[in-house]
């Protein structure tokens, strides 16, 4: 089990994805597009992460915005489903 502060870096990491790929999950969440339950458990996938550093470069070298998350991310599907408006 992930520690609080590890927990907390990745539910960082979630957010800053998220924001960089144009969606506010706390927007999508009161939307009712997404379930809190589904955020917490993007959180865990990301804790799995085998590139944090990877991630972190790959969002401190992101100029506003981007299409679509890393290959390496493990919620790209997540996200990629929230950009095309699906309902989670």
């Amino acid at each position: 089990m992930p520690t609080t502060n590890t927990f907390r870096h990745h539910a960082d990491l979630v957010d800053r994805m998220a924001q960089t790929l144009g969606l506010d999950l706390d927007e999508t969440i009161m939307e009712g597009r997404m379930q809190e339950q589904t955020r917490e458990n993007a959180v865990l996938r990301c804790t799995g992460c085998a590139d944090v550093g990877g991630c972190e470069r790959w969002l401190a070298d992101q100029p506003q915005s981007a299409e679509e998350a890393p290959g390496m991310c493990r919620n790209g599907t997540l996200f990629a489903l929230l950009k095309a408006g699906k309902h989670l």
